[in-house]
């Protein structure tokens, strides 16, 4: 059990890591889109290029696995995520040459290297996470693995606004992506010392594209594209949209609401590995979800305020006790099934995103803000349904559930258009509410499977 515990601690700092590197994209969108003089559509290639790594990593990890064997389950869980660490670190090291040239396209390489590291990373420790305990905690697992990838991906915006705020050029934009690299390396150097469990399957792989004959991850495989997608959508429009909305907001203001954003992600996560624990009743279940959520957004407005004493007001962040009393409610009615829990947040997101459209100022700010909270347990749900059934083919399931984060690749350039065409981002937000349509649809017909 001890050996466990370490193990997974060990590995959940890959998943802040990661979170912390992808959010930079959401800061770095708005400073390449004035330097370069972008389009919105143009910008949103950070987005393409990061998240299209994904997919060709994927895609060229299954078809090795269709065609020799899965890989991870030959060389180990273990060096395949010291490789994705490497990988990533050159990735960052790339941003020395395209800062000095000044290269919008050199950028964009440096962003698709540490999208194939990353790909490398999730193939190999999403499932990593899944085997470390009992099937029945999976979810609960990731979502606590999650939740500290959200905390890196909302200390982003906070320390990254404030770095590239300073740095203000491309000509010195490299100096952060330097210090990722180095610490991609730390990592993996600490990673290769600690001693991990293989879980090495000794069955009998066979080359083919096994897992694809499971109808619950053929399902999850659209539901990880339209999740992301959505997910990316909102987080990478954010900064632009809230300036063309409220044109005398300071840059930095908008980063500190987009840190909510994401830092929902982090309290839903937390609430949602809250939900696989036993509690005496349901009242204490609850109470303790509420006082876990409240401790995190305290944290929250604590760590703003403390970067930002200038641009910050407290104050202004109380409209979001609103939406986590929502959000707990909505668990309550998801009753911790995983599967309902994912129908439920996406209808719910869908609401908010109709209200964002239909309405204007700080309110339409705030309902783009909440969506963080509903999208908080969609990964580890989605992902741990769909590979529930796959035995030794996890790996190779990973590799396609992870190929689907193509949606980040995909969604945000489109809505991007939308905006241009359209004349603003406004009403382009229709684009995430059509992914999560679909996901009430998942939720609802992978319920029906697990009682097959």
């Amino acid at each position: 059990m001890k050996k466990s515990s370490f193990s997974f601690a060990a590995i959940v700092c890959l998943f802040f890591m990661w979170g912390f590197i992808t959010c930079m994209n959401d800061i770095l969108i708005p400073e390449l889109k004035e330097m370069f003089q972008l389009s919105r559509a143009a910008s949103m290639f950070v987005q393409f290029c990061f998240f299209g790594a994904y997919f060709v990593g994927s895609l060229i990890y299954f078809l090795i696995s269709v065609t020799a064997g899965d890989p991870i389950n030959k060389i180990g869980y273990k060096k395949g995520i010291l490789a994705g660490l490497i990988v990533s670190a050159v990735g960052c090291a790339l941003f020395y040459p395209a800062s000095t040239m000044n290269l919008y396209g050199l950028f964009l390489t440096g962003l698709f290297v540490i999208g194939l590291g990353v790909t490398i990373l999730q193939i190999a420790a999403n499932p990593y996470v899944t085997l470390l305990g009992e099937p029945e905690g999976a979810s609960g697992r990731l979502n606590l693995s999650q939740a500290l990838n959200s905390l890196g991906t909302t200390l982003a915006p906070m320390l990254g606004g404030i770095l590239l705020a300073k740095l203000g050029d491309a000509a010195h934009i490299h100096i952060p992506y330097l210090l990722f690299s180095g610490l991609f390396l730390l990592i993996a150097l600490l990673i290769a010392i600690v001693p991990l469990p293989s879980f090495q399957n000794d069955e009998k792989l066979e080359s083919g594209a096994a897992a694809l004959k499971d109808k619950t991850l053929l399902l999850g495989i659209f539901a990880i594209f339209c999740y992301v997608g959505a997910e990316v959508c909102i987080g990478s429009s954010f900064i632009n949209f809230a300036l063309e909305l409220i044109p005398d907001l300071p840059k930095q203001s908008a980063a500190n609401y987009l840190a909510f954003y994401w830092g929902g992600l982090m309290i839903g996560r937390f609430l949602g590995a809250l939900t696989l624990v036993p509690f005496k009743s349901e009242v204490q279940r609850y109470g303790t979800m509420l006082l876990v959520a409240l401790a995190t957004f305290g944290v929250l407005i604590g760590i703003n305020y403390l970067l930002h004493p200038d641009t910050f007001s407290p104050k202004a962040m109380l409209p979001y006790l609103i939406f986590i009393v929502v959000n707990i409610f909505a668990f309550m009615v998801g009753r911790s099934e995983s599967t309902r829990l994912i129908a439920v947040f996406a209808g719910v997101n869908i609401i908010f995103l109709a209200a964002a459209m239909y309405l204007g100022g700080y309110s339409t700010l705030w309902f783009l803000i909440a969506t963080g909270l509903f999208n908080s347990v969609m990964w580890a749900n989605i992902f741990s349904t769909s590979i529930a059934n796959l035995g030794k083919y996890k790996a190779q399931g990973s590799s396609l559930l992870v190929m689907a984060i193509l949606g980040g690749a995909l969604l945000p350039p489109l809505q991007g258009a939308v905006a241009d065409a359209l004349g603003g981002y406004h009403f382009s937000f229709f684009i995430p509410i059509l992914a999560y349509i679909y996901l009430i649809l998942f939720g609802i017909k992978a319920e029906k499977l697990q009682k097959l």
